[in-house]
């Protein structure tokens, strides 16, 4: 997929996303850049990088999106940018907006701006279904219009216009991957912030009561996170989309309400009872992919059924 050897930045790579980038990336022999104020996962995902990863070119530069020289420095000698530094959670986006939105649209605005001056060939950003709110059809699609029902929501659809409006008078082609619920191997289950998926495989295996938020009846598009990579690498690679900016869906394009996850892992797992409680703020009813824009353009094709990816996640944990 990739023949020639570029120098990659990922902001963010640190994080459980970022860190599978990066790993693929070093194995197609690429230099990795990766720069993390190491707040969100600490330096567990670094340590695997370094110890699956020892012939490759990989420096780690420990400093924060929010600095606009840091972001400066990184991008100097950035060929593509993927980027996936952020606060990725819609509770503490309500609980602190003004900390998240520094982080989240600030710290964008610093790398993107930092990625232009030094004439990176592509900007690859992490977007997120959240932009769609709460839609009633089946699937969500790019055309649609975006309705934010949280401030981490807004933040993303402000990441959007900004790399909309921007990308042009820069003369820099900008990329926002809209994120279903993505998951796999070393994702964190811990905190109050941890996504549902390695959250209840950790309660299942610790025989602790799994937490419900509403009836079991929201649905998710649940992308295993090896897909995820390809749709980033796939945006770098030439195509014949035009524009200088395309935002695109990245999930499986299957549907999953949270009773049928619960029931494909104890599948692998053990039985569980739930604990039904009242949903969240900002939660969403229903969230699907439709994927048809990215495979059109960009080839894409997701590998992974969630039986399949559940499957693998648990067996390398």
């Amino acid at each position: 997929m990739l023949e020639a050897k570029h120098t990659w930045l990922v902001p963010g790579g640190a994080g459980f996303i970022g860190s599978h980038i990066i790993d693929a990336l070093l194995k197609h022999n690429q230099n990795i850049i990766c720069l993390d104020n190491l707040s969100a996962c600490g330096t567990k995902n670094l340590e695997y990088l370094k110890t699956h990863n020892t012939k490759n070119k990989f420096e780690f530069i420990e400093g924060d999106i929010r600095d606009p020289q840091t972001c400066d420095k990184v991008c100097q000698s950035a060929d593509f940018v993927l980027h996936h530094a952020a606060i990725g959670s819609v509770p503490r986006s309500f609980e602190d907006p003004n900390y998240v939105d520094h982080v989240n649209v600030g710290g964008f605005l610093n790398i993107l701006a930092a990625a232009a001056k030094h004439n990176v060939k592509k900007f690859i950003y992490a977007s997120s279904s959240a932009v769609y709110g709460d839609y009633t059809e089946d699937k969500n699609k790019e055309s649609q219009p975006v309705k934010p029902l949280s401030p981490y929501a807004v933040g993303k659809c402000t990441n959007e216009l900004y790399a909309q409006t921007l990308s042009a008078h820069y003369g820099m082609e900008c990329i926002g991957l809209r994120y279903f619920n993505i998951y796999g191997p070393r994702q964190d289950p811990n905190g109050a912030y941890a996504a549902v998926i390695p959250r209840w495989i950790d309660k299942i295996k610790n025989e602790d009561p799994i937490e419900i938020y509403g009836d079991g009846s929201s649905v998710r598009d649940f992308c295993y996170v090896e897909d995820v990579v390809e749709a980033n690498i796939l945006s770098a690679l030439p195509s014949e989309a035009g524009n200088f900016h395309h935002v695109y869906n990245v999930g499986s394009g299957q549907q999953a309400s949270l009773k049928e996850l619960l029931g494909h892992l104890q599948t692998f797992l053990s039985p569980a009872s739930p604990i039904y409680k009242e949903a969240r703020t900002g939660d969403i009813q229903i969230s699907c992919a439709d994927i048809n824009l990215i495979k059109k353009e960009l080839g894409f094709s997701p590998k992974y059924h969630l039986k399949d990816g559940l499957e693998k996640t648990i067996s390398d944990i």
